[in-house]
């Protein structure tokens, strides 16, 4: 009897909105249980966040405020989010002596989401800010993707999104020959062996569906109302830059090293391609200006090293981080029965990369501007590392 582990025997195509979603409950491998680096990565953008969101108040002074929150995903991130907000507002309204306004939340994610998981801390959260914050807070689940319409035309005031927008909607087109053959064999995503011919069609995914996604928000907020978005991205021009591409790099030779165990098939593993892409700065400024929509009224990028400290203990977080996003994804096209043995080999190598350093991240957040009766902008590009103690 074959000792390889079982999988599909043809793994279908994946449709990225039914996949996707991370890891379900509060278990040891749950999201909840294994996002602290998205709650890091998210809370340096925290002030960011508070001063977008009462700039939109101040100038609009509305008697209800909707907040939309794009990839809530499964876990207390996305309330803390929304909490930070209504309180800032609620202390500008108080120092004015005035009622805050209504606040009407609104949380979207992929609909395989665990909505569950968020709405069971609603009725603790909404009423801790009716006490503290005098703030009457309505909050409703949106599933669907944000590359397309989700909201009514006009009716939000500020919109944010953390650790989603590198996500694509789709594996892009373009990543097998005319005979049908993966050109990007033995890797998920961009890598130093990837021909030309695969970071073109990335980047054209991505251009799309960033495109897509400014042009729905567009309808949907009002004019004059914000946005703060941020997700993973390069420094660089180079497609391969090692900070984006390492940790890609590591789960492709985890897969390798269960080729060569006899327990997955090379055919299988030449034929996963990741939905994701990392732009850079002027990609991003380049989409905002092309689809016209928005002024982009700041884009910052942040590195942190995540291979300081104990190399051990980081290793760890960083796998559990990916097993909870990635799972669904892998195992659709795998099947369930290589998760854990991936996972252990891939810590392994995240391990060995952590004690040599190599292991960084690097996050743009950017904020942008209904353009609609907006005069003038002031657009703000800058680079600026910080302590890993900031994320890890």
């Amino acid at each position: 009897m074959s000792s390889r582990l079982q999988c599909p025997d043809k793994p279908a195509p994946m449709n990225v909105e039914a996949v996707l979603h991370m890891k379900a409950g509060i278990g040891e491998n749950s999201y909840a249980q294994n996002s602290s680096l998205q709650k890091k990565s998210s809370d340096n953008l925290k002030s960011l966040v508070i001063d977008s969101a009462t700039r939109v108040y101040e100038r609009l002074r509305p008697e209800s405020f909707t907040i939309a929150e794009l990839g809530c995903a499964s876990g207390t991130n996305a309330l803390g989010v929304v909490e930070d907000t209504i309180r800032s507002i609620g202390e500008v309204c108080c120092g004015r002596g005035s009622s805050p306004p209504e606040f009407f939340v609104l949380l979207n994610d992929l609909p395989t989401n665990d909505f569950n998981t968020v709405f069971s801390r609603v009725p603790e959260v909404t009423g801790k800010l009716k006490a503290d914050a005098k703030a009457e807070v309505f909050l409703s689940g949106v599933p669907g993707s944000f590359y397309g319409r989700l909201f009514l035309s006009r009716s939000v005031h500020f919109v944010c999104s953390f650790n989603s927008l590198h996500w694509l909607s789709q594996v892009p087109a373009g990543l097998r020959d005319d005979t049908n053959t993966p050109l990007n064999k033995g890797k998920m995503f961009i890598s130093s062996t990837s021909p030309p011919a695969v970071a073109a069609a990335y980047r054209r995914q991505f251009q799309r569906d960033f495109s897509l996604f400014l042009n729905s928000r567009a309808a949907e907020v009002v004019p004059g109302g914000r946005m703060v978005v941020s997700m993973l991205c390069r420094e660089t021009e180079e497609y391969t830059d090692v900070k984006t591409t390492l940790l890609w790099d590591l789960l492709s030779d985890s897969l390798a090293a269960l080729v060569s165990q006899g327990l997955l098939e090379q055919e299988k593993v030449d034929a996963c391609d990741a939905p994701y892409y990392a732009p850079n700065a002027r990609e991003i400024e380049e989409e905002v200006t092309k689809e016209g929509s928005f002024s982009l009224d700041y884009v910052r990028t942040y590195e942190a090293n995540l291979s300081s400290g104990d190399a051990k203990r980081n290793a760890r977080t960083v796998s559990m981080a990916i097993r909870a996003i990635q799972e669904s994804m892998l195992t659709h096209h795998f099947g369930a029965g290589i998760i854990d043995a991936l996972f252990h080999k891939y810590t392994e190598l995240v391990t060995e990369s952590m004690e040599k350093g190599e292991v960084k991240s690097v996050q743009i957040g950017a904020v942008l501007v209904s353009f609609i009766l907006m005069l003038t902008t002031t657009v703000l590009a800058d680079s600026h590392s910080v302590s890993s103690n900031d994320f890890i």
